[in-house]
């Protein structure tokens, strides 16, 4: 199934605000992203429709094993990229920015090499 970009930086966000700080709620990944609390609340029921998360009781928000998987693929691109990119003379803000690009559109062969290649 193809999920768009948008949806996987949300599941890479909540990825992100679990390890930082534990459990998340919907107004946490609002905050992060710097978005409405309406567009999270449209995105997380989009999310939650599809089997990517499961949301529980408190508003706790938990990512189902599919959304997970996506969430750690998108991390695991992000931050090897964004090091790659300051290795290399990148600004760490401008590695980042290019990074969360990158991460969307770089195929599974191409990044497999990347981080063959970098190790």
């Amino acid at each position: 199934m193809k999920i768009h970009e948008s949806a996987e930086n949300y599941l890479e966000t909540i990825l992100i605000l679990q390890k930082r700080n534990g459990k998340v709620r919907s107004i946490d990944i609002a905050n992060e992203l710097n978005f409405s609390k309406p567009s999270i609340s449209i995105a997380m029921r989009n999310l939650r429709e599809n089997g990517y998360i499961r949301v529980e009781n408190g508003g706790y928000i938990t990512l189902l094993p599919t959304g997970l998987e996506i969430a750690e693929r998108m991390y695991e691109r992000h931050t090897m990229l964004t090091g790659w990119l300051i290795s290399i003379g990148v600004s760490a803000e401008t590695a980042e920015e290019d990074a969360c690009r990158v991460e969307h559109v770089i195929s599974g062969e191409t990044f497999e090499a990347v981080k063959r290649k970098l190790k």
